[in-house]
C-alpha cells in the first residue's frame, strides 16, 4: 500500500486510530528539502520499506518547521506521541499500543536489509 503523507494542521489523534500498522515522523520541507539531517539519511530506507503496492501499511507524518519542531508546544511532544526525536518510527500493534524506533535503530535497522 503506498505511503501516505499528513502535514499539519490536521487531526493528530486520527493517527492512533486509523488502519495504518507504522507511522513515521518526520521534519517537514523546506523547498523540497527535509531540514533534518537524520530525516534525509534515511529517507530512501523508508521510501523502500513503505511506497511499494505490497509494502508495508503506514502513514508519513511532517511534524512541522524545525521552530514548530523544538518548541515545548509542539503537539508531537506530549501525549500520546511523547516524541523526543526524529525521525521516529512507531509501529501500532492490534491493541493500538505503540513500539517505538527512533533515528540510530532506524538506520541499524536499514543496514540489516
Amino acid at each position: 500500500m503506498p505511503l501516505e503523507e499528513v502535514e499539519l494542521p490536521f487531526d493528530t489523534e486520527s493517527l492512533k486510530n486509523g488502519s495504518n500498522q507504522f507511522i513515521i515522523f518526520f521534519s517537514s520541507r523546506v523547498d523540497g528539502t527535509l531540514w533534518c539531517g537524520d530525516c534525509a539519511a534515511v529517507e530512501e530506507l523508508v521510501n523502500e520499506t513503505f511506497r511499494p503496492e505490497d509494502g508495508q501499511q503506514g502513514i508519513l507524518v511532517y511534524v512541522g518547521l524545525k521552530v514548530e519542531w523544538k518548541s515545548a508546544d509542539s503537539i508531537f511532544r506530549g501525549e500520546p506521541w511523547n516524541l523526543t526525536a526524529i525521525p521516529t518510527i512507531i509501529k501500532l500493534n492490534k491493541v493500538r499500543q505503540f513500539t517505538t524506533l527512533f533515528c540510530n535503530k532506524i538506520l541499524v535497522l536499514g543496514a540489516r536489509y
